[in-house]
Protein backbone atom coordinates (compact mmCIF):
# COMPACT_ATOMS: atom_id res chain seq x y z
CA UNK A 1 0.00 0.00 0.00
CA UNK A 2 1.20 3.66 -0.56
CA UNK A 3 -0.59 5.61 2.11
CA UNK A 4 0.88 8.79 2.16
CA UNK A 5 4.05 8.35 -0.50
CA UNK A 6 4.29 11.35 -1.84
CA UNK A 7 6.11 11.13 -5.48
CA UNK A 8 5.47 8.72 -8.45
CA UNK A 9 8.83 5.95 -9.19
CA UNK A 10 8.05 6.04 -12.91
CA UNK A 11 9.12 2.23 -12.68
CA UNK A 12 12.78 3.72 -12.24
CA UNK A 13 15.90 3.55 -9.55
CA UNK A 14 16.69 7.27 -7.84
CA UNK A 15 19.43 7.69 -10.06
CA UNK A 16 17.61 6.65 -13.62
CA UNK A 17 15.00 9.04 -12.10
CA UNK A 18 17.06 12.09 -11.18
CA UNK A 19 18.58 11.61 -15.04
CA UNK A 20 15.20 11.37 -16.52
CA UNK A 21 13.78 14.85 -14.51
CA UNK A 22 17.15 16.54 -15.68
CA UNK A 23 16.61 15.49 -19.26
CA UNK A 24 13.24 16.32 -19.46
CA UNK A 25 14.44 19.93 -18.12
CA UNK A 26 16.76 20.10 -20.38
CA UNK A 27 14.67 19.62 -23.77
CA UNK A 28 11.99 21.81 -22.01
CA UNK A 29 14.11 24.69 -21.86
CA UNK A 30 15.44 24.26 -25.18
CA UNK A 31 12.42 23.22 -27.12
CA UNK A 32 9.71 24.87 -24.53
CA UNK A 33 7.69 22.61 -25.18
CA UNK A 34 7.90 18.74 -24.66
CA UNK A 35 5.47 15.47 -25.09
CA UNK A 36 5.80 12.79 -22.80
CA UNK A 37 3.77 10.69 -20.37
CA UNK A 38 1.33 12.41 -18.51
CA UNK A 39 2.86 10.36 -15.52
CA UNK A 40 6.69 12.43 -16.21
CA UNK A 41 4.70 15.50 -17.11
CA UNK A 42 2.85 15.96 -13.86
CA UNK A 43 5.95 14.65 -11.45
CA UNK A 44 7.95 16.93 -13.06
CA UNK A 45 5.99 20.18 -13.92
CA UNK A 46 6.75 21.39 -10.13
CA UNK A 47 10.19 20.72 -10.82
CA UNK A 48 10.14 23.23 -13.65
CA UNK A 49 8.04 25.98 -11.76
CA UNK A 50 10.73 25.88 -9.29
CA UNK A 51 13.39 26.29 -11.49
CA UNK A 52 11.58 29.34 -13.38
CA UNK A 53 11.49 30.98 -10.32
CA UNK A 54 14.69 30.50 -9.15
CA UNK A 55 15.94 32.50 -12.47
CA UNK A 56 13.70 35.27 -12.12
CA UNK A 57 16.50 36.67 -9.42
CA UNK A 58 19.69 36.44 -10.92
CA UNK A 59 22.14 36.14 -8.06
CA UNK A 60 25.53 33.70 -7.87
CA UNK A 61 23.86 31.80 -5.55
CA UNK A 62 20.93 30.79 -7.77
CA UNK A 63 22.85 30.46 -10.48
CA UNK A 64 24.54 27.80 -8.71
CA UNK A 65 21.25 26.04 -7.56
CA UNK A 66 19.76 25.96 -11.29
CA UNK A 67 23.28 24.37 -12.39
CA UNK A 68 22.53 22.10 -9.66
CA UNK A 69 19.26 20.83 -11.24
CA UNK A 70 20.32 21.18 -15.03
CA UNK A 71 24.16 21.17 -15.24
CA UNK A 72 24.42 22.88 -18.51
CA UNK A 73 26.15 26.30 -18.37
CA UNK A 74 24.44 27.52 -21.76
CA UNK A 75 20.94 26.95 -20.65
CA UNK A 76 21.27 28.01 -17.35
CA UNK A 77 22.29 31.40 -19.08
CA UNK A 78 18.88 30.61 -21.23
CA UNK A 79 16.96 30.68 -18.26
CA UNK A 80 18.16 33.79 -16.17
CA UNK A 81 18.12 35.50 -20.30
CA UNK A 82 14.98 35.32 -22.00
CA UNK A 83 12.69 32.95 -19.71
CA UNK A 84 13.34 34.25 -17.13
CA UNK A 85 12.21 37.85 -18.69
CA UNK A 86 9.29 36.45 -20.11
CA UNK A 87 7.78 35.48 -16.82
CA UNK A 88 9.24 38.75 -14.46
CA UNK A 89 5.71 39.89 -13.94
CA UNK A 90 3.95 36.50 -13.72
CA UNK A 91 3.31 35.24 -9.85
CA UNK A 92 3.69 31.37 -10.73
CA UNK A 93 2.16 28.71 -13.37
CA UNK A 94 4.72 29.03 -15.70
CA UNK A 95 4.14 25.70 -17.14
CA UNK A 96 0.95 23.39 -18.07
CA UNK A 97 0.36 20.04 -18.90
CA UNK A 98 -2.03 19.30 -21.67
CA UNK A 99 -3.47 15.67 -22.20
CA UNK A 100 -3.40 14.44 -26.06
CA UNK A 101 -6.38 12.57 -27.39
CA UNK A 102 -4.56 9.61 -28.56
CA UNK A 103 -2.50 7.67 -26.54
CA UNK A 104 1.19 6.14 -27.59
CA UNK A 105 0.67 3.06 -29.82
CA UNK A 106 2.71 0.68 -28.72
CA UNK A 107 1.75 0.61 -24.81
CA UNK A 108 -1.09 2.84 -25.09
CA UNK A 109 0.32 4.79 -22.56
CA UNK A 110 -1.21 8.41 -22.20
CA UNK A 111 0.80 11.01 -23.81
CA UNK A 112 0.35 14.81 -22.69
CA UNK A 113 2.02 18.13 -23.75
CA UNK A 114 4.51 19.91 -20.88
CA UNK A 115 5.11 23.36 -22.33
CA UNK A 116 5.98 27.20 -20.40
CA UNK A 117 2.70 29.30 -20.73
CA UNK A 118 3.20 31.67 -23.33
CA UNK A 119 6.32 30.85 -24.68
CA UNK A 120 6.00 27.75 -26.57
CA UNK A 121 3.99 29.83 -28.94
CA UNK A 122 6.09 32.48 -29.10
CA UNK A 123 9.00 29.58 -29.97
CA UNK A 124 7.21 27.83 -32.63
CA UNK A 125 5.66 30.74 -34.18
CA UNK A 126 9.58 31.97 -35.00
CA UNK A 127 10.79 28.49 -36.00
Amino acid sequence: MRHRVSGRRLGRTTAHRKALGRNLLRALLINHRITTTLAKAKEYRPMADKLVTIGKTDTPANRVRAMAIVPDRTLVEHLFGEVAKHFKERKGGYTRVLRLAKNRLGDNGEQAILEFVGLARVKTESA
